[in-house]
């Protein structure tokens, strides 16, 4: 069971205590599964920054991206690379400047650090910043060769105040740490226009598309189908109020012919359907679908027109149904990042004039995240962590089993934290 905030006291100090060039233990990813224990020094933090002891970190699907393969989708690494960049912990030092903190304090952790002067980031759009450093990310720039910000799968780091929000003392530390995959699911349903009443399918069951299951809920959608290809993952999405209904790909044999693939991504656009607007009599598909995997099935599955044979109770004639995920003037957003180029069938799309959405990170979501985990509205998120792993040294131990969606043991894995 995941801890509650109240073991997550620390002492409290209003003192600006200083550790100079303090020596730390991080956790450094050189190549494809190559984790090496490196000792590094943390400098004394400038006047308005802190320093944050790293206690909670979770693995998302990025870093078992960059863990297998030194890359994740078009970002590849070009330097040793500390992954990690869903966490919490307390502050050990500060600035001279620093306000309104102290010592001991529980805060979460926005990772990206934009330039705030270019024209992107004066609109707040400051996730598209060209010059953007995500740490423990690779550069986003094509091209890129300098090296990466590191953090979070080591002990401490230094971070500036704009980017280091407080949380409430009711909130653990879990669910602080998951404050960051519920920052994309936030900005991904501001990206859509959900409407009360709405029917919403979301493929992928893993934490992202959880969250943006639940944030679709909250934005009023009544009917919120999530899909997955593991059946463990669909029925806690159920059984912990996620989503409304659920379906379960079983089309995961791989395929090399394009006709097959739009093939089966058809019959999946007909089943999803099926099951998300079986109450509904004026149907027509989803008003929003969500692809949460970036794979490529569920982007076509999301866009396409099929034509599914539908008997009548009478049996006296066979009819066709026009049917598709997404409804006429929908939306498909996509938030998974998988396979840099996909094929598509665009014309779906075209002609129905369905809106294909971007997502890439989250802006401007950290306070409302706080705001929706501090209120209670959602699902306890304390219990999305299946495995936790103490220290950095079982950080390998863990990526392994992030990496699979059930353990050794048949268990279902869903997120997996490190204590540090």
């Amino acid at each position: 069971m995941a801890p509650s905030a109240s073991s997550d006291v620390y002492q409290m100090s209003n003192g600006y205590a200083k550790k100079s060039n303090s020596p730390i233990l991080a956790s450094v990813l050189h190549g494809p599964r190559d984790l090496r224990l490196e000792i590094r020094s943390v400098s004394d933090p400038a006047p308005h920054e802190l320093q944050i002891a790293i206690k909670r970190t979770g693995l998302c699907g990025s870093d078992v991206a960059y863990y297998k393969n030194f890359r994740n989708g078009d970002l590849q690494a070009v330097a040793p690379l500390s992954l990690g960049h869903e966490s919490a912990g307390v502050v050990v030092a500060m600035g001279e400047s620093v306000q309104g903190f102290h010592i001991g304090q529980r805060v979460a952790l926005e990772v990206g650090v934009p330039c705030d002067d270019c024209r992107t980031c004066q609109r707040g759009r400051y996730n598209l910043c060209a010059k953007m450093r995500f740490r423990s990310s690779a550069k986003s720039q094509s091209g890129a060769t300098s090296t990466h910000d590191n953090v979070h799968l080591q002990e401490s780091e230094k971070w500036r105040l704009t980017t280091v929000p407080r949380i409430p003392s009711h909130v653990s530390l879990d669910s602080a740490a998951l404050l960051e995959p519920l920052s994309v699911a936030i900005h991904a349903v501001r990206r859509s226009f959900i409407e009360q009443g709405d029917t919403v399918v979301v493929y992928g069951a893993g934490t992202v598309g959880l969250l943006v299951a639940a944030m679709a809920k909250l934005s009023g959608a009544t009917t919120v189908l999530i899909s997955d290809v593991d059946s463990g993952r669909v029925e806690y999405a159920l059984h912990n109020g996620f989503a409304t209904k659920g379906y379960i790909n079983t089309k995961t044999s791989p395929l090399t012919e394009l006709s097959d693939k739009l093939m089966a991504a058809k019959e999946t656009a007909v089943d999803v359907v099926d099951i998300a607007c079986a109450d509904q009599p004026d149907a027509e598909g989803a008003d929003v679908t969500f692809d949460c995997t970036g794979k490529e099935i569920c982007i076509q599955a999301g866009l396409y027109v099929s034509y599914s044979p539908i008997m009548p109770s009478s049996f006296s004639s066979l009819i066709f149904i026009r049917l598709q995920t997404t409804r006429p003037g929908g939306q498909l957003v996509m938030v998974g990042m998988g396979t840099p180029i996909q094929t598509l069938p665009v014309s779906a799309a075209h002609l129905r004039e369905i809106d294909i959405i971007g997502i890439f990170r989250y802006a401007n979501t950290y306070a409302t995240g706080i705001k929706i985990l501090s209120s209670g509205v959602l699902p306890c998120l304390d219990n999305m962590v299946t495995h936790r792993f103490q220290g950095l040294d079982a950080v390998p131990k863990a990526f392994e089993v992030a990496g699979r969606t059930v353990d050794h043991e048949g268990s279902l894995v869903l997120k997996v934290v490190i204590e540090t």
